[in-house]
Parts: C-alpha cells; structure tokens; sequence
C-alpha cells in the first residue's frame, strides 16, 4: 500500500528503487576509489605468484622461449647437493636464531618491565638495532670483522688473542649471521613481549603471591602462560623471518666461504639471476613457500589447541 506524508503518495516499490540506485552509486563510488589499490595488488602479487608457479613448471633462461618440463625441476631439486646444503644452512640458522631471539627478548622484557629511572632509554636502545636496515647492519659488521684491518681483530691483538677469520673462515661465517641478527632482531621480541607483559592480570600475580609463589613461580604458573600466545606469534614470526634470510647474507658472505652461507633464498636469486635457471629457481621458491605454509598452519592449530 501507498504511504501518505502530508500531502504526498509515495509508492514502496518506487522508494525500494531509490534505496537501489543509490546503494549502486555508492558502491560505484567506493570500487572507483578502491580499484587502482586493487590493480596495484594484483599486479605485484596475484600475477607474480601465478607466472612464478607456472615458470616452476618450465625450463627458462629469462632470455629464450621457455619449454614445459612438468614436475623435471621439482625432480632435479629434490636430488641437488647443494639445494640440499643450502636447506640444511637454513635449518641450522633458524634453529640457533628462533630460539635465542625469543628467550632473549623475553629476559630482556622481563629486566625492562618496572619503573627505574631511565628506562625509557634502555628500552628505546635495545629496539634501535631493529629499525636499522640489514643491508645497514651488513655493511657496519663487514668493517669490523674484516680480517685484516677490522676493529675486532685489532681488540683481540691487543688481549693478546689470535687474529680470526670471521667471514673468511667457513666454521665461523655462518654463527656470525645468527649474532648479527640476534643483535637485531631481539630488539622486536623484546617490545613485543613488554607490551605482552602489560595484559599481565595483577590479580593472578597477587593471588599467586598471597598463595605462597615465589618470583620464579608467579613467572611459571603465571606470567609465562599469560604470554603463550605472544610466544607462539613470535615464533612464527621469527621462523619466518629466518627462513628467509638473504640481504644479510647478500651484504656480508654472498653465500661464501665455501658455500658455507648459502641460504634458500640467496640459493634461489643465484639460480635466477647469476645462472639464469628461472624455472629451477622458482621450484625452489616454491618449495620454501610450501614449507612456510606448513610451519604457519602447524602454529596456528597449535596456538587454537592452547587458547581451548
């Protein structure tokens, strides 16, 4: 039926046609606003991630015609002694760096987390080294490891210690990667966890105090189960970041000295770029997106199972 107001009929179905166009004006608005963002998305990463995957199933040079070679990279991939090398540097880097960066930050936060004076300064130090680039921190630590005429080197002559290789030493190059990132990346962990440590309920510490614990037993039963699920966002964050370690690398070793440094991704960019196998190289990237996957869908079922 027709509505009366004042002196004007208005029909329902001509008012639902109103609310129509203009809910289409509106939508037309917001897509023309939105739309260049989303061009620029699917440019950079829909299509990339699409043509690398098909590039994958190719042999390429970046150069001439590709051929299709099906499953023949993975294949190749699968039975390459230095992918095999670079995996297991990989592994041994995020192994050391993980770990130490999460429970590093964690004492870091919890020597942070009270009022004395100044601590605005020492937590505004530890995060420094975080914002500085890698590429920044490669080229500082280049200078001091060098060999031959770097600060380090000329502080152990002084101590009276033999000079060392550092990057130029195969036992050593790799460990000096996880210092390096930890001297940075702990930074990260450390603000994390001290905001973590602000959802900390005061009621449960006091109960627990009341109840007979002491500090190690309020950091126990209290404190460390409050954080959980912070932990497990740094972890995967961490894992991740590590596994994909390359600027580092690039800027300092350039996977050398004997290999001794050569990471997934820096395996993956002198496929790509210094031997020009494209497809190879996207097989390998694959594989690491694959792994990256797996280790993000294992944390968080297992972050739903400690929140249950």
């Amino acid at each position: 039926m027709a509505s009366v107001v004042g002196t004007f009929t208005i029909d329902p179905r001509a008012r639902r046609a109103a609310a129509k166009r203009r809910t289409r004006g509106e939508g037309a608005t917001a897509w023309a606003f939105v739309s260049p963002s989303v061009l620029i998305i699917i440019g950079l990463s829909v299509v990339p991630v699409l043509w690398s995957l098909l590039l994958s199933f190719q042999s390429n040079d970046l150069v001439s015609p590709s051929s299709w070679v099906g499953l023949a990279n993975y294949k190749a991939l699968a039975a390459d002694p230095a992918f095999a090398d670079a995996v297991g540097h990989t592994l041994l880097y995020t192994v050391l760096y993980v770990p130490l960066s999460v429970i590093g930050g964690l004492a870091i936060a919890l020597m942070l987390d009270r009022q004395i004076r100044f601590i605005s300064l020492y937590r505004t130090l530890v995060f420094v080294p975080f914002v500085v680039s890698a590429a920044a921190q490669g080229v500082l630590f280049s200078f001091v490891l060098d060999p031959e005429f770097g600060a380090a080197n000329s502080v152990l002559h002084k101590l009276g210690l033999p000079a060392q290789g550092f990057f130029s030493d195969p036992g050593q190059a790799l460990y000096l990667l996880v210092a390096i990132s930890l001297w940075s990346g702990t930074g990260f962990c450390v603000i994390v966890y001290l905001a973590g440590l602000q959802g900390v309920p005061n009621e449960l510490v006091e109960a627990a105090r009341i109840d007979g614990a002491g500090r190690t037993g309020v950091l126990r039963h209290v404190v460390l189960p409050t954080l959980t699920p912070v932990t497990i966002f740094l972890v995967l964050f961490q894992t991740i970041n590590a596994l994909q370690v390359f600027d580092l690398v690039f800027v300092t070793t350039k996977g050398g000295p004997l290999g001794s440094t050569t990471v997934i991704v820096y395996f993956i960019w002198e496929k790509a770029f210094k031997t020009f196998t494209a497809g190879y190289s996207a097989a390998a990237a694959y594989a690491l997106a694959v792994a990256l996957l797996v280790i993000g869908l294992a944390l968080q079922i297992y972050r739903r199972k400690v929140a249950r």
